[in-house]
């Protein structure tokens, strides 16, 4: 019988007794004519009834709180969830709004490109005529040399006068091709920086959507209250190092027991025996992989959903070698903030969007954690509490704290910056030069 059945069945008979035990002892009191507080027999009785319906009711409660952990979540955290879910929507909007912010720049740096390019149409324009006009400075010194015996003296002034306007036109057409080449490279500078400022800000929200919808789907499990294995849940993971092939096959076999342990506390506690299963190919390739003497980050997933009581479990292993992703102190990601110009709110809106830029970055990296460590909430309180004592425009850095590794988890300091110089930071009061 599945523990679903015995619990119900529990509850029923619990309440039965209760209730059976409540009817006979106001029963008794109710024919001894007992009273209690004062009351008169009959109230005393009525008491007695109530209060054997509030031992039922409690008892039901305790059944329940005391058998179901996912019960116990849904009652008391369900508060927390939803409004991380709403906090990230807001994230996600604030996102879109610096999206479209980005985008109408992109199509104002088009327009300038179009502009730009009608002024050169122009200049071109203006060059052919004066080439004519050259043309018919050549026909009337043509003209002028004709009559070279009647006036020469005049014929030499003219010849001097249209070199000299010739030369002239030749130079303002070199410097006006310069300054539209020159015009022409810094509107496509600019919107190739605002079509990569596009993609980075598509990407960030692609990545808060997701956050989103694994917060939904996390929600959604809770509710329902018998989902006891998500699938891609890891059951067991270790960073190893393997000199050789039987070495590999002991520490397969040791994750594989604290997967099937996971897996038991999970959906059957209290039992025992082998319910997770993995194909022997699987195990022997990941056996290969590892046995080569470097260091591997490996993972034992679920392979779908599981309820409570539910077996086998299915499971699939991964294996990633654990190179070193950031240096203390590199930056992981960086903003511009002005407190001056800001509500506290959006202050804060900044460094949320900063750290989950962050925890993209790491995630895009090869990463394997999913979150982000900052430290003591007391010095991300102060190093808020510094940036809104400040009244100029400042640099936002998450840095690296420590040297993080494709296992995890990144670990950051926040740093306000201003060219170059570290105004302050939430670990470190001294400050330096960031590079």
């Amino acid at each position: 019988m599945s523990t679903g059945y015995i619990l119900i069945l529990a509850v029923l008979v619990l309440g039965g007794v209760i209730a059976t035990v409540g009817d006979r002892l106001g029963t008794r009191i109710g024919k001894a004519r007992l009273s209690l507080f004062n009351l008169r027999p009959r109230k005393t009785a009525t008491l007695v009834t109530i209060l054997t319906g509030t031992v039922i009711s409690a008892s039901t409660l305790g059944v329940l709180f005391a058998t179901s952990e996912y019960l116990r979540k849904w009652l008391f955290e369900i508060d927390s969830l939803q409004e991380t879910i709403r906090r990230t929507r807001r994230d996600l909007y604030q996102t879109q709004i610096q999206k479209n912010q980005a985008e109408e720049e992109l199509a104002k740096a088009r327009a300038d490109r179009a502009s730009a390019q009608k002024q050169l149409a122009e200049s071109k324009e203006q060059l052919t005529g004066a080439k004519q006009q050259l043309t018919e400075a050549d026909q009337a010194l043509k003209g002028a040399i004709a009559e070279r015996s009647r006036a020469q003296a005049e014929t030499a002034r003219t010849e001097a006068e249209l070199n000299r306007i010739q030369n002239q036109l030749r130079a303002e057409i070199r410097q006006l091709q310069v300054e539209k080449n020159r015009l022409i490279t810094q509107r496509d500078a600019e919107i190739r920086n605002k079509e990569a400022q596009v993609k980075k800000l598509e990407a960030q929200q692609a990545f808060l959507a997701r956050e989103i919808q694994e917060l939904e789907l996390e929600r959604q499990g809770l509710r329902q209250g018998n989902v006891a294995i998500q699938r891609g849940q890891i059951l067991a993971s270790a960073v190893v190092r393997i000199p050789s092939t039987s070495t590999a096959k002991q520490a397969v076999d040791q994750l594989l027991n604290e997967a099937n342990r996971t897996a038991i506390r999970l959906t059957r506690p209290g039992t025992s025996g082998q319910i997770i299963q993995i194909t022997k190919p699987e195990v022997e390739q990941l056996i290969s992989r590892i046995d080569d003497g470097k260091d591997y980050v490996v993972r034992i997933f679920s392979a779908a959903n599981y309820l409570v009581g539910e077996t086998p479990i299915q499971v699939f292993a991964d294996a990633v070698p654990n190179r070193s992703i950031f240096l203390a102190g590199d930056v992981v990601a960086a903003t511009t903030i002005d407190p001056s110009q800001m509500t506290d709110e959006q202050i804060q809106q900044r460094i949320n969007l900063l750290i989950a830029a962050a925890n993209f970055r790491a995630r895009s990296l090869g990463i394997l954690t999913d979150s982000v460590e900052i430290g003591r909430i007391q010095d991300v309180i102060t190093f808020i509490s510094q940036l809104k004592q400040y009244n100029q425009m400042v640099d936002l850095k998450a840095v690296a704290a420590e040297v993080t590794n494709v296992s995890g988890p990144l670990k950051i300091d926040l740093l306000a910056t201003q060219n170059g110089k570290v105004l302050f930071r939430t670990n470190h009061p001294d400050t330096g030069t960031v590079n």
